[in-house]
C-alpha cells in the first residue's frame, strides 16, 4: 500500500471505532454519546475529504 494512503486510512478507522464506541454509549443512556458520535463523524468526514483531495492531486 502506497504510504500517502496510510493517513487517511488510519483517520477513517479511528473515527469508525470512535462512532462505534459512541453508539454503545447512545444505547447505553451513558453520558457524552453525542461528543463521540460529532468527534467520530468528523474525524471520518476529514479522512474522505483527504483521499478525495489525494486522488484528485493524483490525477492532475
Amino acid at each position: 500500500m502506497a504510504t500517502k494512503y496510510k493517513i487517511p486510512l488510519v483517520l477513517f478507522l479511528l473515527g469508525m471505532l470512535i462512532t462505534i464506541v459512541g453508539a454503545l454509549f447512545k444505547i447505553m443512556h451513558w453520558p457524552n454519546s453525542n461528543v463521540l458520535l460529532i468527534v467520530g463523524t468528523l474525524c471520518e468526514a476529514v479522512a474522505i475529504i483527504t483521499l478525495i483531495r489525494i486522488i484528485l492531486k493524483k490525477s492532475k
